[in-house]
């Protein structure tokens, strides 16, 4: 049975840890190290970018794709 997802506040996922549920290229562990400010400043922020710790490699995603437990889980495991 998969865990509940969890819920979050885009403004609040800054610095935030996520662990890959199925890691590729050794790539487990992520930061969000950036919220991407959506114009005009009064829409919603959509996207954000995430590191993984292991390779520096950064990409940008939905926010609402951290909540999918069977891609990613909050915190690092």
């Amino acid at each position: 049975m998969l865990p509940t997802p969890p819920r979050l506040n885009p403004k609040k996922l800054l610095l935030s840890k996520w662990t890959a549920a199925s890691p590729r290229n050794k790539e487990k562990h992520f930061i969000v190290t950036e919220l991407i400010e959506p114009e005009p400043p009064d829409i919603k922020i959509e996207f954000v970018e995430l590191e993984a710790v292991y390779s520096g490699r950064s990409f940008i995603l939905p926010w609402h794709e951290l909540t999918d437990p069977r891609q990613w889980l909050q915190g690092w495991k």
